[in-house]
């Protein structure tokens, strides 16, 4: 029958277009999923820099005070006290040892 045939055609039409239509959603959809975690990647590689300079930094700053440290040690005089052991340090002694 020609009607049937003209309805089978049209159900095959319509369902091509709607698979179209589907095939192009997912395509959109994956492209956007792959921007998304572009831009993911970027920004973390933009965070990872900027920790490692601030890991530089950080690390320059600790051995500059471990050599003010090491320099303040030699004239320190808790250090070199003979009675050090007492728990309580003379607080004139102690002054010349903190920062002002």
């Amino acid at each position: 029958d020609v009607f049937q045939s003209h309805e089978e055609d049209d159900r095959k039409v319509r369902r091509r277009e709607k698979n179209r239509v589907a095939a192009q959603r997912s395509r959109k959809k994956q492209t956007q999923k792959a921007d998304k975690l572009h831009e993911e990647y970027e920004s973390l590689e933009q965070e990872n820099t900027s920790l490692k300079r601030e890991i530089g930094k950080l690390t320059d700053e600790m051995k500059h005070l471990s050599e003010v440290l090491k320099d303040h040690e030699k004239i320190c005089p808790l250090l070199h006290c003979t009675m050090n052991f007492v728990a309580v340090p003379r607080p004139d002694a102690l002054a010349s040892c903190l920062p002002r």
